[in-house]
Order: C-alpha cells, then structure tokens, then sequence
C-alpha cells in the first residue's frame, strides 16, 4: 500500500496537478517544495509569469526577482546537479526568464556556471547592467578556471607530443631517441650472439624549439546558435597560444569578422569580446584567413560552423577550394561541444566533403586529440572512422 502511494505520488509530480493529475495523491513537505518548483518552470508559459513562494503583490503581471532568486536557490537544495543543470537551461530558454535570471546579480551569483550558462551571458553581452558585470566576469571566470583544469594538460600533452614526433632528428640524445623507430629501423643489424640490436642509425623526436612548427587558425561562428562551441573554442585557443611549438589565431565571426588572437592570453576577456547572434558570413571569414595564413602547407584551419551561409555562397566554396589546394589542412566542426551534431547545411557539408574536408562533430574530449592527429599530418577522414565519429557529407550524411 506505501509502495502503491509513493508511485502515485512520484506521478503527482510529473504530471503536475491541476487538470492534468488524475492521480488524487497529496503532497507534503519537501515533495510539495519541489512540486512548486517544477510548476513555476514548467507552468510559466501557460500562466504569463513566474510566481514562487509568496504570491506576488497586486498590479503587475509578472512574478518578481525575488521569486526568481528563491527559486534558484530552492533548486538546488531538493534536486541534483544534473537536474537542476536541466531546469536553469530550461529557464534560459524563455527569454523573459532569462532577463530575469541575468540581469540581477543576486540572482546570477545563485545560478550553476557552466558553459550554457557563460554563452547566455555571451548572449546577453551589452544588455547585461553595469550593477551585473562584475559578477557575470565572476561566473565566467570560474567556469573558465574549471574548464582549464580539466582541459589543459592533456591538451598540452598531446599537441606537444605530436609536434615531437612529427619532427624527427637523426643525431638525437638519449633522452629524444624513438625506440620503437629506432628498432625497427635496425632489426637487419641484430647479434645473435649478443642478443641484442646494434643501433646503427638513431632515429630520434624533434628538439624542443621556441619557433612555431605549426600555424592553427580556429575560425569560428558566433551566431547564436554556436554558443558552447564558442566557450570551449576560447579555452582551447587560450590553451594551445601558451604553446611555443603552434601559433595560434583566434578568429570570430557573424557577419563581420573580429580578430581575438590578442585576447587569447585571458580566455575571461575574450569570451567576453565575443558578441554572440546575428547573420552569418563564413565566405568573408575565410577571405580574412586567406590574408593571415603565411605557411599554408604547415598551417591547419578549424572551421567551426553549421555550415549556413549567409553570405555569398559561391564565392565562399571557391575560398574552400584554394585554402585546400594552396596546401592548408581544412577540417570543419559542426559543434565543439557535448550535445551531438546540431542541424547543419547538408548541402556545404557534401561540398566539403568532396573536396577532402572532413565534417563532424567533436566533443571537448576528443578535440585535443583531434589536434595531434591533424599535426601529424594524419588523414582526420580515418582518424574519425577509427573512433566511430559519423563524417558529414559523405554517402548517406
């Protein structure tokens, strides 16, 4: 019998009383609390506004930001972290609740930061108050250091080592012999009396340089759309410029096109230079790539975009065709973030992918990887086949 009423309880709030319950089950206590919080989310667009613990005065038609705040805080007391990460994106997406959520900063220093949250901020850009800025900088930052801490080192470590690798030297110290290379190459010189290989030719990985032995450009759309995309782009770029081995430039776009390689230095003050929505011209975007590309056959340009073109679409295909055959390696992200591929132009995604340009989406986990591999000179259409990553714009895609 208990069983049987926690289950229709567990209904009651799914359901969310009213006209849709059906169940009759009563709650109380904490079951009510978080039965109030989902109903002020959920039930916010088919009542006109946001009302959460006490009723809200007469005369005006919307809830007030006190509301909002005790919501964000109740939030995170009845539900886990992921469950609260979903409810605020949700809240975000309803753009009166996010002008509520954002532009108070009692109310911002109560949201979860991560990245969704750090890209609405982007968003918001200049509507965000003067009062708010100094805490929306705050959540950004710790969002950043987070990112940083996860990212970093294996972003270092991978760059680095296949920059190592890609530079071989045949007169190496001890400490830079390739053994595996080094073996295989001698294995006609084995004693068998000694058992054991004379290491005739040594074969070993580059010395470590300060001059750049590969030039990365990320280009990328700052449409709306493209938020997280942006946010993880910043920390990687800010990640991969603190390397001297690669030069990296940073550059966004929407319908203008701003260079953010000199921000690269504190990924806080780029994201906060990025001023996400607006059109979309990726075909001006890459002429201004065009202009700072100076080594092409040792250059790689990353190309994070869905693809849809606002600009003229022609021109920006033939763009596609003389980076590549000017010897630059292309790849193309439709996202750089955890959500999967988002909708894309299947059209420019085929045309790419003729013309050997590999499309996909990547996770913020491979994308260090990724890098090696485009370093290395691999081919990224296997590289991505090998790790079960669906290619766009191939047969079927």
């Amino acid at each position: 019998m208990q069983q049987h009423e926690e289950t229709l309880k567990r209904w009651r709030l799914m359901l969310g009383g009213e006209d849709a319950d059906g169940t009759g089950a009563q709650l109380e206590g904490e079951l009510a609390q978080m039965d109030a919080a989902l109903g002020a989310l959920y039930e916010f667009e088919r009542k006109g506004k946001f009302q959460y613990g006490e009723k809200s005065k007469q005369g005006g038609s919307e809830g007030s930001n006190p509301s909002v705040a005790r919501w964000l805080g109740d939030i995170r007391k009845y539900f886990p972290q992921s469950v609260v990460q979903v409810m605020q994106n949700d809240a975000l997406k309803n753009e009166s609740l996010k002008q509520k959520m954002m532009l108070e900063p009692e109310i911002l220093e109560q949201a979860n930061p991560d990245v969704h949250l750090v890209a609405t901020l982007m968003e918001l850009g200049k509507l965000i108050p003067s009062k708010t800025k100094d805490t929306a900088r705050r959540v950004v930052q710790k969002v950043v250091d987070e990112l940083l801490e996860k990212l970093a080192q294996n972003t270092i470590q991978a760059i680095q080592g296949a920059i190592n690798r890609s530079v071989k030297n045949r007169r190496p110290r001890y400490n830079e012999i390739d053994w595996n290379t080094t073996i295989r190459k001698n294995l006609k010189h084995y004693q068998e009396d000694y058992k054991t290989i004379i290491p005739e030719v040594r074969i070993g990985y580059g010395r470590k340089t300060k001059k750049s032995l590969r030039d990365i450009v990320l280009c990328i759309d700052q449409s709306g759309s493209m938020g997280t995309s942006v946010v993880y782009s910043g920390i990687f770029g800010a990640v991969m410029a603190s390397l001297p081995s690669v030069s990296t430039k940073m550059v966004v776009f929407d319908t203008a096109v701003a260079d953010l390689t000199e921000d690269l230095k504190d990924p806080v003050d780029l994201l906060f230079g990025v001023q996400l929505g607006g059109g979309t011209d990726i075909n001006k975007a890459l002429g201004y790539c065009q202009e700072i590309i100076t080594k092409p056959n040792d250059t790689i340009l990353v190309l994070i975009t869905d693809l849809y073109e606002g600009g003229n679409e022609q021109q920006m295909r033939r763009k596609i065709e003389e980076i590549v055959n000017s010897g630059v390696q292309v790849v193309c992200l439709l996202a750089l973030d955890d959500q999967g591929a988002p909708s894309y132009d299947h059209g420019n995604a085929k045309f790419l992918a003729t013309h050997e340009v590999p499309v996909f989406a990547c996770t913020p986990d491979m994308f260090p990887d990724l890098m090696a591999a485009a370093i290395s000179k691999q081919d990224l259409n296997q590289w991505a086949g090998d790790r079960d990553i669906v290619l766009k714009g191939t047969k079927g895609q």
